[in-house]
């Protein structure tokens, strides 16, 4: 049985579902629902880890994960992603050496497109060889400001450090 939480957070809302088996979707939302009554606990320690998250009390994250719908290469590139610490970043071209294949470029980018769990699987960690942001689901600003969250001497927009 999924359960389901909401949170407000600095770039919005987030619907977080889970189950017994772990936490299957971080997504933003518009708005907020209805919480579940009795949310299973993966979903209580995601919400809980997120908080602590955008605090910036929480580099790590540690909660159960559900990849039982995900092919075995998105699970393999989600996997690497979870491997890139809090306040850094890695390449596409990266991770697809990383999964052995350099010309896996394009299937990393996709697999980071159809990662269903936003920010505990760190999707936006990863940008171009030559260090700019792309392809981010949530938009480039929203990419920009998690990344300043995490590391606001490297990733700050200009001016706003002065």
């Amino acid at each position: 049985m999924t359960s389901c939480l909401y949170l407000d957070t600095p770039i919005g809302f987030f619907e977080i579902q889970g189950s017994p088996h772990g936490l299957s979707s971080v997504k933003r939302v518009e708005k907020t629902g209805k919480d579940s009554k009795k949310p299973a606990a993966c979903v209580l320690e995601g919400r809980k880890q997120l908080q602590e998250y955008f605090a910036r009390k929480r580099k790590q994250f540690d909660v159960l994960l559900d990849w039982r719908e995900a092919t075995e290469f998105h699970r393999g590139v989600w996997s690497i992603l979870r491997e890139i610490p809090y306040g850094h970043t890695s390449s596409y071209s990266r991770i697809a050496e990383k999964l052995g294949d350099v010309k896996k470029l394009r299937a990393v980018g996709q697999a980071n497109r159809l990662n269903p769990i936003a920010i505990i699987v760190p999707c936006h960690r990863v940008i171009a060889k030559n260090g700019d942001l792309h392809g981010y689901f949530y938009g480039l600003d929203v990419k920009r400001k998690l990344l300043e969250l995490e590391n606001p001497m490297s990733f700050a927009e200009q001016g706003a450090l002065f």
